[in-house]
């Protein structure tokens, strides 16, 4: 198995526990008062999601392009 490889498995899987941890965030009862008023999640939270489905999309990309020549 390449190198490339190897790394975007690593990348879906922190991606994926990244989404999780942020989906559970949305659920926390301060989460959901800061989205009553303001209107967004808090930065943490946004981060957490955004940064799991980046991660998660560039490992992707890498498991299925990363190893050809």
């Amino acid at each position: 198995m390449h190198w490339t490889r190897i790394l975007g498995i690593a990348l879906i899987v922190a991606g994926a526990i990244m989404l999780y941890m942020g989906w559970t965030a949305t659920e926390s009862l301060t989460e959901q008062a800061s989205e009553a008023i303001a209107g967004s999640y808090t930065e943490g939270t946004r981060r957490y999601l955004i940064g799991g489905a980046v991660s998660a999309v560039v490992g992707l990309l890498l498991v299925v392009f990363g190893a050809r020549r």
